[in-house]
């Protein structure tokens, strides 16, 4: 490496951008310290997909975000969903990008009672959210629907500012790291990367081993309960989002009773998509892992003692959760990296799965 390149190197370092402030409202400004680097940078605006909305030159140094980026506040309110601002040093991102969640309600949740696969138990559907059905091809549903009071307006509050973070469990079986969506379920996503932050999660075991339904298609692993039990959680409990993330292998997901107001702490990494297809609008997914598909499989192939509770013979213990920062985003592309996929074949079939 030339002496040239070095000098380049060292000026350009690795650009950091921290939130001074964690909640705004939509008029006000949105501080953010761009640090780690000498000179200029660009910061770049990418919605949810990684595309490019906007791109400006900054130096290091205290910015405002709402004053370098009016595009924040109208993609906002056109369609909310979570932004991010991502340094560009040298031409190539560098650091986690800064993310702009808007504040805005749910939609009004809807439910129906229902009847479980066995024809015999009854749950509680969530059938839609708002004014809008989940399977507007469903007659039932649909006449439902005509009954519906209207739903209340969801007008945007604010804004959230947060770093961009992966969580990380290192597990009795192995490393697993997560990356977030908060673009899919961003109080959901904010509620577990502050559990491990916390360690709420450290010396938590996997409680729950579905290596496959009722069809002999993989399920799930689950965990986060303190008590171990599968009746714990944080003392609260989370309102389900309406996340259009897609239950398939490698995802992670909310365990809750069968209210659908009724998560905490417990999550569930799912094993295929065959098996938890069925899941997606009914659980909230809200984020996938990039790293450990060993570990998760190792988990699943777990000793299952008792099949109606899906109770682990020698429980994988969590030992310890932490987050760190997420790649940079690539405009036009995102992640680096990707969701871990599945090679192992199916084991055979229990009876545990609901």
């Amino acid at each position: 490496m030339t002496a040239a390149v070095l000098l380049a190197t060292a000026l350009a370092g690795n650009a950091s951008i921290t939130p001074l402030t964690e909640l705004a409202r939509t008029d006000a400004a949105l501080p953010a310290r761009l640090s780690g680097f000498v000179g200029g940078c660009e910061l770049v605006l990418l919605d949810a997909s990684a595309k490019e909305l906007a791109r400006v030159a900054t130096a290091a140094g205290q910015v405002d975000l709402a004053e370098l980026f009016p595009e924040i506040g109208r993609a906002a309110r056109e369609q909310p969903s979570v932004l991010r601002v991502q340094p560009i040093l040298e031409g190539s991102p560098s650091g986690a990008p800064l993310l702009v969640i808007p504040l805005k309600n749910r939609d009004t949740i809807r439910t129906a009672t229902d009847t479980r696969p066995d024809g015999k138990t009854s749950y509680t559907r969530v059938i839609g959210w708002g004014d809008r059905l989940l399977d507007a091809s469903n007659e039932a549903h649909a006449k439902l629907k005509a009954t519906w009071p209207k739903a209340d307006p969801q007008p945007l509050s604010g804004f959230r500012l947060m770093a961009d973070v992966d969580v990380v469990f290192t597990t009795s079986a192995g490393m697993i790291r997560f990356a977030m969506c908060p673009e899919h379920a961003p109080n959901t996503a904010r509620n577990f990367v502050e559990l491990a932050q916390k360690g709420f999660y450290n010396g938590t075991i996997v409680h729950r081993i579905v290596p496959a339904d009722r069809n002999g298609l993989p399920f799930v692993i689950q965990g986060g309960d303190p008590t171990g039990t599968g009746d714990g959680g944080p003392g609260y409990d989370l309102p389900l989002e309406p996340s259009a993330l897609a239950h398939d292998f490698g995802v992670i997901s909310m365990a809750r009773n069968d209210w659908p107001d009724s998560a905490g702490s417990q999550w569930f990494v799912c094993l295929s998509r065959e098996a938890t297809a069925r899941l997606d609008g009914q659980y909230c997914a809200f984020g996938y892992a990039v790293s450990g598909a060993e570990a998760i499989l190792q988990i699943a192939a777990g000793e299952v003692v008792d099949p109606a509770t899906g109770r682990p013979k020698t429980p994988e213990t969590v030992t310890s959760a932490f987050t760190v920062p997420a790649p940079p985003w690539t405009p036009g592309k995102g992640r680096p990296d990707a969701r871990v996929e599945r090679a192992a074949a199916a084991p055979a079939a229990v009876e545990s799965d609901r």
